[in-house]
């Protein structure tokens, strides 16, 4: 992944507000990367926009050589569905389907044949430690283990790159540092790219870089210090 001059400006009111400004970054396949930032830092725009779901004022935002700002919406929702996963803070389950249901969803819109998308599912979920909670809904479950259906939500369709913004936000710390060791585990295994954006340094150890970005501006970038 690539971004070059990168820059992002939203109209408030008379007033233009800049939210990026002059962003360059690489992300090599396999890293996992790191966005620290405080809350109005503009980590998650800049999240959103290498996720394709904002666009850039200006500049160019590569994944896999491919211009995703160039891309028209129905070119950029197929190259999502096949390349990017993503992990969040609040989980966006669907509250009426089970966790197999919710893990399989995305299968569905990869037109994958239903016994198989079942079959990927229940695996994930075995791996990320739900085996007996496959029938469950999201209100029967704990934040953690929500979170756990999430993780295998966005690693069933097999992406090269997945997005985590804010993931364990609304998780103790006890759960947030299985959660943290989960998804770097299972992205290592499987040689995918993980870009984490988080306001929590105990979060960005688990990165191999971590890119620092205030105001709208990276500010530095160092590797990570193991946990």
């Amino acid at each position: 992944m690539s971004l070059r001059d990168v820059r992002k400006v939203y109209r408030v009111g008379n007033e233009k507000v800049v939210a990026l400004d002059t962003i360059d970054l690489d992300i090599e396949k396999g890293e996992i990367c790191c966005i620290l930032g405080t809350s109005g830092s503009g980590k998650s725009t800049l999240l959103n926009l290498m996720a394709g779901l904002e666009r850039p004022t200006r500049g160019d935002i590569k994944i896999k050589g491919k211009p995703i700002e160039k891309m028209s919406e129905n070119a950029l929702a197929k190259f999502r569905r096949k390349n990017i996963g993503f992990v969040f803070q609040s989980y966006n389950l669907i509250p009426t389907l089970t966790a197999l249901e919710n893990v399989s969803l995305p299968l569905i819109f990869m037109e994958i044949d239903k016994k198989i998308r079942n079959e990927r599912a229940k695996k994930l979920l075995i791996q990320v430690g739900l085996d007996k909670h496959l029938k469950h809904k999201p209100s029967q479950m704990s934040g953690g283990q929500q979170q756990r259906v999430g993780i295998a939500r966005a690693f069933v369709g097999k992406p090269d790159v997945i997005f985590a913004d804010e993931l364990t936000g609304n998780l103790d710390s006890k759960t947030s540092t299985d959660i943290m060791k989960l998804i770097t585990n299972i992205t290592k295994e499987n040689n995918q790219t993980l870009v984490i954006v988080t306001h929590d340094i105990n979060i960005a150890k688990y990165a191999d870089r971590i890119v620092y970005i205030k105001d709208g501006s990276i500010e530095k970038t160092e590797k990570a210090i193991s946990v």
